[in-house]
């Protein structure tokens, strides 16, 4: 019995940028800063999910590579979901709004 896969790396590649696209689109028209935080972290997950599916392709030491970025990349997200969620709640607490255009002046 052969063990191939359903997903052909032209899958894996297209799932990846439509996960992108809506984290792209989420992040661009939503107005709560919470959804485009959301948007970002997707956008970086479909990254992730692209370098994993190329490195299927690969031998060696690509493949290594290329599953060891995600790593890195995850390092990274979960860095920017602290910040970007203590930057939130101190905005929050000046404006009363999670609405990003509130924010847009940055003035009292």
């Amino acid at each position: 019995m052969a063990t191939e896969s359903l997903m052909t790396p032209a899958a894996v590649q297209v799932l990846a940028a439509m996960l992108f696209g809506l984290g792209l689109t989420a992040a661009v028209i939503r107005r709560n800063i919470f959804i485009v935080l959301m948007g970002v972290e997707l956008m970086l997950n479909a990254v992730n999910l692209s370098f994993v599916g190329f490195a299927r392709t690969h031998a060696g030491d690509a493949s290594t590579l290329g599953q060891l970025a995600p790593l890195f990349t995850i390092a990274i997200a979960a860095a920017e979901a602290c910040v970007g969620l203590a930057m939130v709640i101190l905005l929050v607490r000046g404006k009363d709004s999670i609405d990003a255009d509130a924010f847009s002046a940055m003035k009292e």
